[in-house]
């Protein structure tokens, strides 16, 4: 049952039943009973609906007989527009009436509920899209090239004495305060170091071993000494982690595949005319240009 609710065909099927019903439950009568308007109940509980989601409260009697009112007036003022061909060639109309026609077979999409299965293949044909990028822990001393006369040297000459020390090393007295981060910064993607201290420095983190003082490391704010604490790899999530991410794309992708599908079958059923405008000095290029040809009709 599952495998035939996610057949295109079915998809189609269940369009068009859902266009019906809403005709059925919106629409007046036509043909030779097209000046009588019949406000149903199922119209009337739609109404009272719409009211109470609004204001949190169901209408009065006073307040259900104006909203049935405006009901009956919009429907007239609906029928008369028709009738004078008001909807025909409003690009505004037309979108409105495509965009009815596509929510229909979104909400057909969203109804349909993924697999475990479904999403892991999903998740393994775009990795690009859920890959977690490398993260990084680090220690650092900041140099401040503005309170130093020759920051570089004293970048290496404190970079050695850091390395003597050991990496658990109270850094109380090593270089300058930065008020953009602390000197122990916790484990966090390559993207963010590079959000807070600039990309280039971000990006020299791909080459720094974990274990040991390095640098000095640039930066927008001035020179860095950097001890890597911990370092974690570039990977694709187990679909546990990701679950509600991949769950959303998946989704958003089966909407675009059924709308496709749906446009496919129903541009099978028309025949599509494409008129070529006359060149520029043809004899009765303008009025060509304007109107088409008997076919085309």
């Amino acid at each position: 049952m599952k495998s035939l609710l996610r057949e295109p065909l079915v998809h189609f099927l269940l369009i068009g039943g859902a266009l019906f019903l809403i005709f059925e439950m919106f629409s007046g009568p036509v043909g030779l009973q097209s000046n009588r308007i019949v406000v149903t109940p199922c119209q009337i509980e739609f109404l009272q609906a719409n009211f109470t989601r609004t204001w949190q409260r169901p209408p009065t009697a006073q307040e259900l007989k104006g909203l049935t009112d405006n009901y009956v007036l919009d429907e007239i003022s609906y029928r008369e527009a028709t009738a004078l061909g008001l909807d025909r060639d409003d690009p505004t109309i037309r979108s409105r009436m495509r965009l009815k026609l596509e929510t229909l077979n979104e909400d057909i999409a969203a109804a349909t509920a993924a697999t475990d299965q479904e999403l892991q293949t999903f998740l393994d044909q775009h990795p690009d899209s859920f890959r977690r990028e490398s993260q990084v822990a680090f220690r650092q001393v900041y140099l401040n090239p503005d309170r130093r006369a020759n920051v570089e040297a004293d970048a290496w000459t404190q970079l050695a004495q850091l390395q003597a020390a050991g990496p658990g090393t109270d850094l109380t007295g090593f270089g300058d305060s930065l008020m953009v981060a602390t000197n122990d910064l916790p484990l966090m993607p390559v993207s963010d170091i590079g959000r807070i201290f600039g990309e280039q420095f971000g990006r020299q983190f791909v080459d720094l071993e974990p274990g040991r003082w390095q640098g000095p490391v640039k930066s927008g704010y001035g020179l860095h000494l950097v001890y890597v604490t911990k370092k974690e790899p570039a990977r694709l999530p187990k679909l546990a982690e990701v679950r509600n991410q991949v769950e959303r794309e998946w989704i958003f992708a089966r909407k675009k595949e059924m709308q496709d599908a749906m446009y496919k079958m129903l541009l099978e059923r028309y025949t599509v005319v494409i008129e070529k405008p006359s060149e520029p000095g043809e004899k009765g290029s303008a009025m060509a240009a304007r109107l088409p040809t008997k076919e085309a009709r």
